[in-house]
């Protein structure tokens, strides 16, 4: 098992800040303002030859019983229970507060080892603060600037003392290791939606435990959290993302780091999952971000949370396939699935979906079947003449996978119309069972042999 530290402390010290240093990207929102960190984020750090998972939480506060802020203080209690070692993180430019006296009594009382780390120490006035550490009974405080890379050289020397020494095992990769095949590798699945529509909770009853913070405040989620989770005997990691409100909405930086966060789950992610309430579906924002997943080449589940608030479901699914077909026709087919947390009733079947849906993401049809498609199907319905002159299609090949993309040969790319794109589209997902997929198509200009000569193809 992974050697895990959790970084913990009163809001705006820098944890995310220290976190994003020690994994090399710049993963977590960070902001001058204090409490931007809500659920906790996992990942892999490294500081030298030092490997290690990583937990970033919320900035300890004291709240009352049932508040969004007692929630977020459950989750970084967990963190502190998972970790084997806690950094305790204060700011050495603000100096020892009543706050950072009550939390190292909370660190210390969990009975893991801690170092104790002054953030923000470059300068007098840093340093000045760091000296002040030792006021905690936390051992020697360690001085860094996680801003700046500063102290890093002090932070690897306390944490070498406390992590085990590699094993012969470690040191030496197994025979054949960097050849994992694809299908060991965790299938990355982006939960999006608009907020307040179930996202977090959906995560929380999949994976059977209270891991992200949920409540009836809506935009409760900030930053895209990652869990992985086996299923089936498949490694999936279920990305949890900010609620997705319209554009014109936006103003606040912070929200606008979580959209760009969210957005960019959604271009790694294979699968992504669009939750909708079921009590109010197919709002236009709803429509708007399945479409944005659909243009970004992922594979596209819909999901109807909520659906135990549905009275009279008799033939409510069905209506439901219905309606995502006609206001969804670049995805006609995809996977639609009704479920609700608060039962588990069509969790099972969301997962199924999940699988379902990347099958013909990822399918490629052989060249010879698509030339014999290709020419049967514009025997059936020949391109329309443009100015008088037909459009010849002669040939065509799958370009890549991920999501299917295809690469037909013609004489007059720019004059083919739409209606006729789409007319071919809609074929190729008929013909070769790419329903529910988002289909790329190319047109490329064949070459003229006779350009040279002067001589015309007719």
């Amino acid at each position: 098992m992974a050697f895990t530290l959790a970084i913990v402390g009163r809001p705006n010290v820098g944890k995310s800040t220290l976190f994003n240093r020690l994994v090399g990207k710049r993963i977590a929102l960070v902001d001058d303002r204090p409490g931007v960190t809500r659920d906790r984020r996992e990942g892999e750090g490294r500081l030298g030859d030092l490997e290690f998972s990583i937990i970033d939480t919320a900035g300890l506060e004291e709240a009352g019983s049932g508040t969004l802020e007692a929630r977020m203080r459950a989750q970084t209690e967990e963190a502190i229970r998972l970790a084997d070692v806690v950094i305790f993180m204060i700011d050495a430019r603000v100096g020892l507060t009543p706050d950072d006296h009550a939390f190292a009594n909370l660190v210390r009382r969990s009975g893991k080892p801690v170092i104790l780390a002054a953030n923000k120490s470059e300068g007098k006035v840093g340093m000045a603060g760091a000296y002040e550490a030792f006021g905690l009974g936390l051992g020697d405080p360690v001085p860094l600037s996680a801003e700046h890379g500063e102290g890093l050289s002090e932070l690897y020397d306390a944490l070498a003392a406390h992590m085990p020494a590699p094993s012969a095992e470690e040191d030496e990769p197994a025979e054949g290791e960097d050849e994992i095949d694809d299908p060991a590798k965790p299938i990355p699945v982006a939960i999006v939606g608009r907020p307040n529509a179930g996202k977090s909770t959906l995560v929380n009853a999949l994976i059977g435990e209270e891991r992200l913070l949920t409540g009836p405040e809506a935009g409760i989620t900030r930053d895209a959290i990652a869990v992985d989770w086996d299923w089936g005997g498949r490694k999936f990691r279920l990305v949890d993302t900010a609620g997705l409100r319209k554009r014109a909405r936006i103003e606040d930086k912070l929200e606008k780091l979580s959209v760009a966060d969210a957005l960019r789950a959604i271009r790694f992610a294979q699968v992504v999952v669009v939750c909708m309430d079921a009590e109010k579906p197919f709002e236009d924002q709803d429509l708007r971000i399945a479409d944005l997943a659909a243009k970004e080449g992922r594979a596209v589940v819909l999901a109807f949370t909520k659906w135990d608030l549905i009275p009279h479901k008799g033939g409510k699914a069905a209506k439901l396939r219905e309606e995502a077909d006609h206001w969804l026709p670049q995805i006609k087919g995809c996977p639609v699935v009704a479920n609700s947390a608060e039962t588990g009733q069509g969790l099972d079947r969301l997962m199924q979906a999940i699988i379902d849906a990347r099958e013909p993401w990822q399918r490629r049809v052989p060249t010879n079947q698509l030339v014999r498609w290709l020419q049967e199907t514009v025997d059936h319905h020949p391109p329309p003449a443009v100015s008088g002159r037909r459009v010849k299609l002669r040939y065509m090949t799958q370009a890549k996978t991920r999501p299917p993309t295809f690469v037909a040969f013609c004489s007059r790319p720019d004059a083919l119309p739409d209606s006729y794109l789409r007319y071919l589209v809609n074929g190729l997902r008929d013909s070769f069972d790419l329903m529910g997929t988002p289909i790329r198509f190319h047109l490329k200009k064949t070459d003229n042999p006779y350009a040279e000569t002067g001589r015309k193809v007719h």
